[in-house]
């Protein structure tokens, strides 16, 4: 006995199903010479009877969908009978059948919970993702490249053995916080709101060292327990192996941004340009900035001795005219106007480094958008 919620879905399914008026035919039987009586009740009969069969054809190629669709959205009651019919056959549905298929099934997700059978709120959108990093992180270019790359190849393979495992270093405002935001927007529909994605902040989570092997127990549970739920989840780091299919640890901190502004600096000072430098000028030196660190746990942990890290992604500092940038974003943002004067007053406000080259905005963005209300019109 089919439940409300069922039944609804039933006639959406063979409503969908349902030929146009254009395609219902006359089972290739001769037509009688309109115009007369003959042709007209004739014709009444077989318009009715090719009624019939597109609705019996229909129903029963509703009650495929309904096995494949009840066997997607709630696997655990899917039983044989249903298994076996939801089983692809000598023959398949049209695209548009499975388009049909995929829209119910995502339609139902946003009612009952499908996170733990193909999570219908897990949308991997590449095209956004790779249209974010390109637009609104400014003065990025090696953390767009790793960043997109390193996922898109991840989520893309069939079977990974392991978690992948990204590092963000860098200096404060240069973009870190906003690239992980980023990617729970383009991978989750709920972003960070998303129940498989979590946030770990080691301050405010993990303030007492001396509990240290409780954090870890706690920690490795709530990592256990979202990866059960979910197939695919964005979290916070971890001492431990990963053993979800698709998990993904970002790792965020200011440790090593010292060392990859003094790179960037010679580079620059040598006449490269910011664009030509690549990860060959940092990531050695960027390593063994973390390992040699005493300022942190985070270089001795297992996770790095161990080479669990995939990427150490470098976050170089920011320059005026990346400054400018994200004030603009943040007017844009707000719906603001702005003038250029506008974005150079703004700019001018942050403190740059080195004393003699000023190069560098020593809180990279950070504090932008609060900045804005010093130079908007009184009144």
């Amino acid at each position: 006995m089919l439940g409300g919620t069922e039944r609804l879905l039933w006639l959406l399914l063979l409503s969908l199903l349902l030929p146009p008026p254009s395609a219902w035919g006359h089972g290739g039987q001769a037509r009688p010479r309109e115009g007369t009586e003959e042709a007209g009740s004739a014709g009444a009969w077989l318009a009715f009877k090719g009624l019939r069969e597109r609705l019996r054809a229909a129903g029963a190629l509703s009650r495929r969908y309904w096995a494949l669709f009840s066997c997607r959205v709630w696997p655990e009651g899917c039983g044989k009978d249903e298994e076996a019919s939801a089983r692809p056959r000598a023959w398949s549905f049209a695209l548009l059948g499975q388009q049909y298929l995929d829209i119910l099934s995502t339609w139902s997700c946003s009612f009952w919970d499908c996170c733990d059978r193909g999570d219908c709120r897990i949308i991997n959108n590449f095209t956004g993702l790779e249209a974010d990093l390109r637009v609104r992180l400014h003065g990025q270019h090696l953390a767009r490249e790793l960043v997109l790359t390193a996922v898109r190849a991840y989520l893309e393979m069939p079977r990974p053995d392991k978690a992948l495992a990204l590092s963000f270093h860098g200096w404060s405002g240069t973009g870190k916080n906003f690239v992980a935001r980023m990617l729970a927007e383009n991978l989750y529909q709920d972003g960070l709101r998303s129940d498989c994605v979590k946030v770990f902040i080691s301050t405010l989570h993990f303030p007492h060292p001396k509990n240290v092997d409780l954090y870890e127990e706690e920690l490795t549970d709530k990592i256990r327990k979202t990866q059960e739920h979910c197939r695919q989840t964005l979290q916070a780091p971890s001492n431990r192996r990963a053993e979800s299919k698709r998990t993904i640890f970002l790792f965020l901190s200011n440790l090593g941004g010292n060392i990859i502004n003094e790179v960037v600096l010679n580079l620059l000072k040598a006449g490269q340009s910011r664009e030509e430098v690549r990860m060959e000028h940092l990531e050695s030196r960027l390593q063994a900035e973390i390992v040699a660190s005493t300022d942190s746990g985070f270089g001795h942990s297992r996770l790095v001795k161990e080479n669990l890290i995939d990427l150490f992604i470098p976050f170089l500092p920011l320059e005026f005219r990346h400054v400018r940038l994200c004030a603009r974003d943040a007017f844009l943002s707000q719906d603001l106007l702005y003038t250029e004067e506008a974005l150079d007053e703004i700019a001018r406000m942050m403190v740059y480094v080195p004393k003699e080259e000023q190069l560098f905005s020593s809180q990279g963005c950070k504090s932008i958008s609060q900045r804005i209300s010093y130079v908007l019109p009184e009144g």
